[in-house]
């Protein structure tokens, strides 16, 4: 259940809430968003405009770009979208290339804050290199409010990538399976070898090099 519980526990001024999209496929970047909103402001969300809001996995494609919309265009709500690139996760590992991205955004958020008092709420496990102090919280994106908002942000912009690498590089079927190992796009990549957004770090594009 979405709610400010653990926002609220950390009895700061400034909470930050971080996610990621895109770690598993083996092409396009892998993304991460950061959120916040004052205290005040997030209750009132929470049964206003926010109270869809949800685990971005739960929630249907236009479910998700409605609501990307919603948090964007949100008085007092600050929020970011950063990447590492392919190339970036080839050369730090997949991990290191999330946690880049993470910090990204939440330096991108820190960076239009008052000063203050910023802690972060990062979802799953626990991330290095963050600009802030922060907790982490399994299974986040389905119990905080604002890390289910940064994994809707998240999210919504990497299937957008996905879309743009769909036109760039045809027969690969990006728009559609968005860069996982499914049959039909490791069928492609045998078929057609790797694209410049694929991710040679990984095992089946390694395999697949012509």
């Amino acid at each position: 259940m979405i709610t400010l519980e653990y926002e609220k526990s950390l009895c700061s001024s400034i909470i930050i809430g971080v996610d990621e999209a895109g770690r598993g496929p083996l092409a396009g970047g892998v993304y991460a968003a950061a959120v916040t909103a004052p205290l005040g402001v997030a209750e009132r969300l929470l049964v206003g405009d926010w109270r869809e809001i949800n685990d971005s996995k739960a929630l249907s494609t236009k479910k998700r770009e409605r609501l990307a919309k919603v948090i964007k265009s949100t008085p007092g709500c600050i929020w970011a979208v950063a990447s590492a690139s392919p190339a970036e996760i080839d050369d730090l590992n997949i991990l290191n290339a999330t946690y880049l991205a993470m910090r990204r955004a939440a330096e991108d958020v820190g960076s239009r804050l008052a000063p203050g008092d910023v802690k972060i709420l990062v979802d799953g496990n626990p991330a290095k290199g963050l600009p802030y102090p922060a907790m982490n919280l399994v299974k986040g994106d389905a119990k905080s409010l604002f890390i289910a908002a940064a994994s809707i942000l998240a999210k919504t912009a990497r299937d957008a990538d996905c879309e743009r690498l769909e036109t760039l590089y045809p027969g690969y079927g990006f728009a559609k399976h968005k860069g996982y190992p499914t049959k039909d796009h490791i069928a492609a990549l045998k078929r057609l070898g790797p694209c410049p957004e694929h991710r040679r770090s990984f095992a089946p594009v390694r395999l697949a090099v012509i």
